[in-house]
């Protein structure tokens, strides 16, 4: 039985809210944060949407910050009532600032059970909203009270390391994003150790402290490039231009590593003597699916139905479509059959092998990566809105291909990828 893979796939829908019109930016975003004295101390939120408005983008927030408080406590206050509420597009997860650095038995009873009914609830009441975890930081020298029973927790960085690990932990395993603003500290702290982040506790953030966990909710928020920010928080200009460029190190050029995993739309297909198609998914970060099967006829299942059977009145060419859905977002996957009086299906010269494109960062700026899994070669081009071509490439067994942006308008683009593989395409957004 003849098997086709063919992939023809469309940037998730989630990303292609920046820079349309009108923008998530322009529409503007409700953000709730829930957290303590670390979100609350210089007004996070505050700057945050002052950051946003001085380039252009809108935030309206609410905030529960009690001192001290718990993703437990948080279960149980107000935090759960606004969560419960809905409208929410985000809503930021901090946890008291030890609590995720101490003993993994301790942590699995204390703080990721809670973490999780938290995240869903987000889930349950705000369909299409994006939880995210607050990723806080290592004391300047660590947690001295508590290092005699855990000793990692005697250093900075060994205090660091635990926070960094467990935040990473729940993001992956409660599928809510993450913002690395320990990652930031740290990147500061090694590159520009001038610049201080803490307050005479060695705990609370300083202004710069404040300002670079500002930014790096900026730059998720939105996915804009941070160092487009003209508000500097009072801070001299050296230290806010310092924090932005480390924000865009740690944050901006590398979204995909803190944003939820994005679903990715695969499929294949095999045809039986009966004009019957087993259509099979391999796709990633799916909870549902929908198949088109082009004859006019479609069905919806769970992403762990990965096979759906489908007899076809007639032979013909059919162009089948995947749909690819998680919490709003989605991806498709096309490829096109032609059943024969025979009733087996024509395989187009090529179509054998899979190939995958990745593109980053995306929404861009200044600078545009294309990866190509397995290696391709053909003719790469992209397309402007209006379906002008603005740049051409030739693709000779290339695994990577950098495109210079830098003067290309704001918008949304399509690339598309002509080659021994098939013919693919992906959207990707310029914002400025």
């Amino acid at each position: 039985m003849p098997l086709i893979r063919f992939i023809k796939q469309s940037l998730p829908a989630l990303l292609m809210l920046c820079c349309t019109t009108p923008t998530l930016a322009q529409q503007g975003i409700n953000v709730l944060f829930v957290g303590n004295s670390y979100t609350e101390v210089n007004n996070l939120p505050g700057m945050v949407q002052q950051i946003a408005a001085s380039v252009g983008d809108q935030m309206r927030y609410q905030s529960n910050t009690p001192g001290g408080c718990t993703f437990n406590q948080h279960c149980t206050n107000r935090s759960m009532e606004l969560i419960c509420g809905g409208g929410w597009d985000i809503v930021v997860l901090q946890e008291q600032s030890q609590y995720p650095s101490f003993p993994q038995s301790q942590v699995e009873a204390e703080v990721f059970p809670y973490a999780q009914r938290l995240v869903d609830s987000v889930y349950k009441h705000n369909p299409c909203c994006e939880p995210m975890f607050y990723m806080t930081w290592g004391r300047k020298n660590g947690d001295q009270r508590n290092a005699p029973y855990f000793p990692v927790l005697g250093t900075y960085e060994g205090m660091d390391s635990m926070l960094c690990e467990r935040y990473t932990y729940m993001s992956q395993q409660y599928d809510a994003a993450l913002c690395p603003v320990g990652r930031v500290w740290r990147h500061l702290r090694t590159h520009h150790a001038d610049i201080e982040l803490y307050q005479s506790d060695e705990s609370h953030p300083s202004q710069a402290g404040t300002y670079a966990a500002a930014c790096a909710f900026y730059a998720l928020f939105f996915h804009r490039d941070p160092r487009l920010i003209a508000y500097d928080a009072s801070l001299p200009m050296a230290t806010a231009t310092a924090v932005r460029e480390a924000v865009y190190e740690v944050v901006y050029g590398n979204l995909g590593q803190w944003q939820r995993p994005q679903p990715q739309a695969l499929l294949s297909v095999e045809t039986s003597g009966d004009r019957t198609a087993a259509f099979t998914s391999s796709s990633l970060h799916a909870d549902s699916l929908t198949w088109h099967f082009g004859d006019g006829t479609s069905t919806a299942t769970a992403a762990s139905q990965t096979t759906v059977a489908h007899r076809y009145a007639d032979t013909g060419q059919y162009s089948v479509t995947l749909v690819a859905s998680r919490h709003c977002m989605t991806d498709t996957a096309q490829l096109t059959i032609h059943l024969t009086a025979d009733s087996t299906a024509s395989i187009p010269s090529g179509t054998e092998t899979q190939t995958v494109v990745n593109v980053y960062p995306n929404p861009a700026s200044e600078r545009l990566t294309v990866e190509l899994t397995p290696p391709a070669q053909g003719v790469l081009t992209v397309y402007n809105g209006e379906g002008i071509a603005v740049w051409r490439q030739a693709v000779n067994g290339d695994t990577q291909v950098n495109l210079p942006i830098a003067h290309w308008p704001s918008g949304e683009y399509t690339l598309h990828l002509e080659s021994n593989a098939g013919t693919l395409s992906r959207k990707v957004m310029v914002c400025r």
